[in-house]
Parts: C-alpha cells; sequence; structure tokens
C-alpha cells in the first residue's frame, strides 16, 4: 500500500506533539503528587470520565496514527503545557472541541476536563472517537455581528458591571453565559481557554460571552492563587478587544503565536474595583 507523505511542517508538529505527551507522561507520573502543585487543588470528581495515564497512552496512539494536526501551532501549546505542567491537576474548562481535545485532556491527568461546544453533531463526532473526554453541547446567545454594539453598551446594563459579577441566571447582561451545564458555575476553574465558539462569519455567536464570562469567572474566584485564561485567535478584531476590555492587559502573562495567557486575580486581591474590570 503506497502512503503519501506528510508534509514536513506537519511531521515536525507532529512528532514535537509526541514529545510533549511523552514528556508530561514522565513528568505527571514522577512529580504530579509533589509539594510543586500549589495552586490548583482539583481532585477527580465522580461525576468525570477519569484522565488518567490510560488516556494518555490514547492520545500518543491517537496522534502517531493521525494525519490531521492540532489547530495550535508547538509554541502555543507549549505555554499552555507548561502551565498544566506545573499546576496539574486541576479543574480545566475549555470553550471548543477539536481535533487536539485528546491532548488538553491527557495534559491533566487525575484532574477534571470539561469542554464546550456549539455544535451538537460534532460532539457526537468526536466522543464516537474519544469517548472518554467529557464533552457538552452548550447554545449562545449573541452573535458576531453584534459586537461592537455590546462592547459599547454593557456598561449601561448594570448587572454587567464587575460590581455584580455573576453568570448564573444573570439574563439582563447579554454577555453573560447563562445556557451552561451547572457543573460550569458550580466548580471554580483554575484554568480555562478560549478557542471557541466561531467567530469568523457575522451570524457566528462569537467569544464575546466566552471572555466577558471567563473573566467573571477568574474575578469570584474563592481558592487561593489566579486563574490562568488562554485566549487563541487574537489576531481577530474582536478576540483582541473583548480581552483588553475584560481580562486586562496588565494580567497578560505570555504571548506566543496567535495565543495571550492571562493570570487573572480573584476580584478581592484588586487595588481598583470601580466600573472598570481593568
Amino acid at each position: 500500500m503506497n502512503l503519501r507523505p506528510l508534509p514536513d511542517r506537519k511531521i515536525s508538529i507532529l512528532f514535537s506533539l509526541l514529545a510533549i505527551i511523552g514528556g508530561g507522561i514522565v513528568i505527571f507520573t514522577f512529580v504530579g503528587d509533589t509539594p510543586t502543585n500549589l495552586v490548583c487543588t482539583g481532585k477527580f470528581d465522580n461525576n468525570f470520565r477519569d484522565t488518567s495515564a490510560s488516556m494518555q497512552l490514547r492520545a500518543i496512539l491517537h496522534y502517531a496514527t493521525t494525519k490531521t494536526t492540532p489547530q495550535q501551532s508547538f509554541n502555543e501549546i507549549s505555554i499552555s503545557f507548561n502551565v498544566l505542567k506545573s499546576i496539574s491537576p486541576c479543574n480545566f474548562l475549555v470553550f471548543g472541541l477539536g481535533h487536539d481535545s485528546l491532548m488538553w485532556a491527557s495534559f491533566n491527568p487525575g484532574g477534571p476536563t470539561l469542554f464546550l461546544e456549539e455544535d451538537p453533531k460534532w460532539v457526537d463526532i468526536v466522543l464516537k472517537d474519544a469517548p472518554d473526554l467529557n464533552a457538552v453541547h452548550v447554545k449562545y446567545r449573541t452573535q458576531l455581528k453584534e459586537a461592537d454594539d455590546l462592547l459599547r453598551s454593557y456598561k449601561s446594563e448594570p448587572e454587567c458591571a464587575p460590581t455584580k459579577s455573576y453568570i448564573r441566571g444573570n439574563d439582563k447582561c447579554k454577555l453573560a453565559l447563562t445556557g451552561l451545564p451547572d457543573v460550569v458555575y458550580d466548580k471554580e476553574w483554575d484554568m480555562i481557554m478560549i478557542d471557541a465558539p466561531k467567530g469568523y462569519f457575522p451570524e457566528a455567536p462569537g467569544r464575546m460571552g466566552a471572555i466577558y464570562s471567563a473573566a467573571v469567572m477568574a474575578r469570584n474566584r474563592k481558592k487561593s492563587g489566579v486563574t490562568h485564561v488562554f485566549l487563541h485567535d487574537v489576531d481577530r478584531k474582536v478576540e483582541k478587544a473583548f480581552a483588553e476590555e475584560f481580562l486586562c492587559r496588565k494580567n497578560l502573562k505570555d504571548a506566543t503565536g496567535r495565543i495571550w495567557h492571562f493570570e487573572i486575580p480573584a476580584a478581592g486581591a484588586n487595588s481598583t474595583d470601580s466600573g472598570s474590570f481593568c
């Protein structure tokens, strides 16, 4: 049987990814329970499928036998991997379900990783090949074409104010994601990755609500430490504008390619808590 060779760039990404996952297994096996885990205290929840070493091995097998590479570059993945390496096991919330989801779950062994996806058919497709993933279908109540108006007008709605800062049941603030599963509101998420929903055509949901809601969840943190928020596709106008409005340039810890990494303290740890998130 003749197989077409993969392009050099894809081969490089694939082997780099396998090296990260393989290295992750070694690292998490030997240091996962040591005192280096100072921030996250996430433990496995019986409501979540276990993300154990078996999933890491399944991830290696999957990426070693597929021609499909993750959406993010090696350098972008490495920033998130280094954070997970230092804080796992933790509570990890991911907006989006994709070809890289098995990788992200395998990077957080023993900790709950939950994926939120807008397309129910895509959830079924992904879970058919990776049934151990924790993924749910969610609905959004915004469209990308509303982004400019939402950014201009949210300050006129008292329920959107940083002094209010709540998501569940906040129907008056259109940026608040009110249709998420209860577990999203009940848990404190140590790491949030925003790589969805779609944001590249006017009728798409856009990531305005995801960015705002991530900021609110981070500000409401009760545990010690910061919330790590990763935002992908910051080369796009809406992602960049909403990140600077709600996640705040002062909280920007690292950046490479099209991803920004924020470390957001709880609202009580901020010296300013006026009418602005920043």
